[in-house]
């Protein structure tokens, strides 16, 4: 998994809990592209150049041993101009069932799929169901010969499948190549109609880069051709391209930030923060708790903007403990929790009523207010599958009481009825930080 794909994980967690909040049963599915001639790719280069290593022989993590290969196999083809044609033979003889071909298959997907295990349970990815193209692809093709037989597409000179997209004002796209192959749009049409016979949905929302949008304007256009009247419920939540500030990144050329290395680097960082700091004894757990800001720095960054647009991701801005950041908003939960912890200490703050009319100030209730607003918030954010909406309150929940806290003496008054409307002021702030973080996938940090 790369830096791109962090921004999907993060988008797609975050929408679901979202939706989860403001009320809706929802089912979060993960589908492994495990079939193909990139898969192929892999492959062959591991085939032709591994020597039967495996990853403990190089001490990396198996989808990190995977994704070597692929990277090789593109360096490969620069000089071999017939390593394209021994990939797709490999995708052939797969089809086919070739029982060597299918072991190495086997193998190396089982690397790669372990791997991500791993990454999605450190980013507290979840979900519900995996599909795997190599189970649906067929499902697919047999649409498309039975759409082919009701006469919806048509057969060209050299046997390939196509659809004629002109009443949407596009061209015409191919469903089966002359050779039988399935494309992605093939498998897709396979992969939906399993899904809505596993879960028969309402709304079916595909969690999927912009540079795939022609795709799925394709692949919903062609579901509803063949008949299936819930196409109309498909939606495409497109997001932009994450690129770096020296450009984009490319897979095959190895030109990735990779989600473990960066979520190590900036786990090492924010420890390194902590430490000159000199704050090891308060918070005890420093790996555990620099881990958990390495996660509110990255998925913050990812989720503050709308999805649609592209982004530039800049490691040191994201993890900045000042500033529209996701380790900002995890400060100000543990400088409130650290009031909360002391004004449990005072017994003379016990048994008190909370009296609203004591809240006199211009931000007292402008955080009264925001306090109100986050269910409305969480139900936009539902409603437009963006959580950069409650990213943006969330920022400007913690940016509202700072100033208040700075401004304003909250355990310290001569009147304890005022302290005690404050503390329940604070303890309502407390608790939308905290929900507010849970919906962007954002450890909570009561010490930091």
């Amino acid at each position: 998994l790369h830096l791109g794909h962090l921004r999907n994980d993060a988008l797609g967690e975050s929408v679901a809990r979202i939706l989860r909040a403001a009320g809706a049963d929802v089912r979060t599915v993960d589908l492994i592209n495990d079939r193909g001639v990139h898969i192929c790719k892999s492959m062959l280069a591991y085939r032709e150049l591994g020597g039967g290593r495996k990853k403990e022989d190089e001490g990396i993590k198996s989808d990190h041993f995977v994704g070597k290969y692929y990277v090789l196999y593109n360096d490969m083809a620069k000089n071999d101009p017939g390593a394209e044609e021994r990939a797709r033979e490999l995708l052939r003889l797969w089809e086919q069932g070739d029982p060597e071909v299918r072991a190495l298959w086997e193998k190396m997907n089982r690397w790669a799929i372990d791997g991500i295990r791993e990454t999605y349970a450190r980013t507290g990815i979840h979900f519900d169901q995996y599909y795997f193209e190599s189970q649906v692809y067929r499902k697919g093709r047999d649409e498309i010969l039975d759409g082919l037989r009701r006469g919806i597409f048509y057969r060209e000179a050299d046997g390939s499948i196509w659809a004629d997209l002109a009443d949407i004002g596009l061209d015409k796209k191919v469903l089966l190549r002359s050779d039988g192959t399935s494309l992605y749009l093939t498998q897709d049409i396979g992969t939906a109609i399993s899904r809505h016979r596993d879960w028969p949905f309402d709304r079916l929302i595909y969690v999927v880069a912009s540079e795939q949008n022609y795709h799925f304007t394709v692949l919903f256009h062609v579901l509803e051709r063949l008949g299936h009247g819930w196409a109309k419920n498909l939606h495409h939540l497109s997001y932009g391209m994450v690129n770096l500030p020296e450009g984009k990144m490319k897979s095959r050329e190895g030109t990735v930030v990779d989600a473990d290395d960066l979520l190590r680097e900036l786990a090492e960082m924010a420890a390194e923060e902590i430490r000159s700091k000199e704050r090891e004894d308060e918070v005890g757990d420093v790996k555990g708790t620099a881990e958990k800001i390495a996660l509110g720095a990255v998925h913050y960054y990812l989720l503050q903007s709308t999805p649609s647009k592209d982004m530039i991701f800049n490691p040191k801005e994201s993890l900045s403990f000042t500033g529209n950041t996701g380790p900002y908003l995890q400060y100000m939960g543990a400088r409130i929790s650290s009031m909360m912890r002391k004004s449990a200490d005072m017994p003379e703050l016990g048994g008190r009523e909370f009296r609203p009319e004591l809240l006199q100030g211009e931000e007292e209730w402008s955080l009264v207010k925001l306090v109100a607003e986050f269910p409305e918030t969480v139900k936009q954010a539902a409603l437009s599958y963006n959580p950069s909406l409650v990213a943006a309150f969330l920022y400007e929940t913690a940016k509202t009481f700072s100033r208040y806290y700075h401004d304003h003496p909250i355990l310290h008054n001569a009147d304890r009825d005022v302290t005690a409307a404050r503390v329940t002021l604070s303890r309502g702030v407390l608790q939308v930080l905290e929900n507010g973080l849970a919906l962007l996938n954002i450890p909570f940090l009561d010490i930091m």
